[in-house]
């Protein structure tokens, strides 16, 4: 049986398919990008070369399954000045999301919560509530007791995530789902 003819009589989705072919494009077209992302890892042993960042990876794989470009992944050491400057690089370079990893706990070296919030414009406490029971209920212990924010920074979201490999899994499979929403209420594209 010959396939069918590419006019009116065959399906639309053979139309399409065939006129994609006959162009030479691909015949699934992918889906959209969400927005632009950076990824800082707070660790003043990564930053001082002592042990190579494990995370980074991590959550770079895992935005850009979630469909996002990934800018960069930055690692600072653990003081204020120094994530404050990366947060306010990200925002300043338009940046639609940014991930923290680490320094979010209850020592006094963890320090990204407090440089967070002198950045922050709008806080979402709904979100980092979320990220910190679903990685408790996960097992993810430094997700429970992370003192890590999440809000927004100009049309930036900024999310704190604990350090472990548990907490930054859980922390993005919470976060995946809502990121979209905010990026475009923040773009104005979302409703009111």
């Amino acid at each position: 049986m010959p396939p069918p003819r590419v006019g009116a009589t065959a399906p639309k989705a053979v139309r399409r398919r065939r006129a994609w072919s006959r162009y030479g494009e691909r015949m699934e077209m992918a889906p959209p990008q969400i927005g632009r992302a950076l990824v800082v890892i707070v660790d003043d042993r990564v930053s001082h070369g002592e042990r190579a960042d494990t995370t980074g990876p991590l959550v770079r794989e895992l935005l850009e399954e979630a469909r996002f470009v990934v800018d960069a992944v930055v690692v600072v050491p653990g003081e204020s000045v120094a994530i404050r400057n990366a947060l306010n690089t990200a925002v300043i370079g338009g940046v639609d999301l940014v991930v923290t990893v680490g320094g979010t706990g209850v020592s006094p070296r963890d320090v990204t919560a407090d440089a967070t919030a002198g950045v922050l414009d709008r806080p979402i406490p709904g979100i980092a509530e979320a990220i910190r029971a679903s990685g408790l209920a996960a097992g993810a212990v430094d997700a429970g007791l992370s003192r890590g924010l999440v809000g927004v920074s100009g049309s930036t979201l900024v999310v704190n995530l604990a350090s472990s490999r548990a907490a930054v899994r859980d922390g993005m499979a919470t976060v995946t789902p809502l990121v979209s929403h905010v990026i475009a209420e923040l773009s104005g594209l979302g409703s009111a």
